[in-house]
């Protein structure tokens, strides 16, 4: 089951490259051609980055007294933005994908790999949006429009998918009264139902302050290494 999703993650890096580089040649108004080596060697890092924070345990926690405890707060999407913002949206998709990719090749997957997927899914929409509008606008009124954007629609496909993707599997494999049970377990809020009790009362807040949380620290990092990344970039390009 495995090779299936890892095959479909490749696929999806292929089709991104593949809509990159004819956006680039038929749309692109301002087409910088990079040193393959040296921009594959940035994005290699940046994913890199993103898989650790993804992969590693110590790295993400839970607030159990506020939401189901399965619901983790990771930053892996932090090195993808940091990547976008200064190579590119593709950039930023290949980091998200890399991060997937070793995550189901290390520590597997206790939901069939389905939980990776709907993630994978989501960071692409989050990263890839917040990116793309900064590309077409980059100052602090894109990023503002970018991660607005990004965070409205990414909260909206979270909720989509958890109703009618990742709790049928869940119900699937453990049962609807056992999932409703580890809903409720050391949580204040008082889910009713595994499907938009859920959605609305732990999946929505939880993507909002996730999302926040990562705005916030991705700010910050770049604030203060854009310099940095911006003289890199041009000794990237050919």
């Amino acid at each position: 089951m495995s090779w299936i999703y890892i095959v479909s993650v490749l696929l999806f890096l292929v089709v991104l490259t593949a809509t990159y580089l004819l956006y680039q040649k038929f749309f692109g108004k301002e087409k910088v051609d990079y040193h393959p080596v040296r921009f594959m060697s940035r994005v290699a890092i940046f994913g890199a980055m993103c898989a650790i924070l993804y992969a590693v345990p110590v790295f993400k926690f839970p607030l159990p007294a506020l939401f189901p405890s399965f619901l983790e707060f990771h930053f892996d999407e932090v090195p993808a933005f940091i990547c976008g913002f200064a190579y590119g949206p593709i950039a930023g998709l290949c980091c998200i994908a890399i991060k997937t990719i070793v995550k189901v090749l290390i520590s597997g997957s206790s939901t069939f790999f389905i939980g990776e997927f709907c993630d994978l899914i989501l960071s692409a929409i989050y990263v890839g949006i917040v990116t793309l509008i900064y590309q077409k606008k980059r100052n602090l009124k894109g990023v503002a429009i970018g991660f607005s954007a990004g965070t409205l629609i990414q909260v909206v496909v979270a909720m989509l998918l958890n109703v009618y993707v990742l709790i049928p599997a869940y119900v699937t494999m453990i049962g609807e009264s056992a999932l409703l049970a580890m809903m409720n377990t050391s949580n204040l809020i008082g889910i009713a139902n595994v499907t938009w009790s859920y959605a609305f009362l732990a999946v929505l807040p939880f993507n909002l302050i996730k999302d926040v949380a990562v705005i916030i620290i991705t700010f910050l990092i770049y604030r203060s290494i854009h310099t940095f990344l911006r003289m890199d970039k041009k000794k990237t390009a050919k």
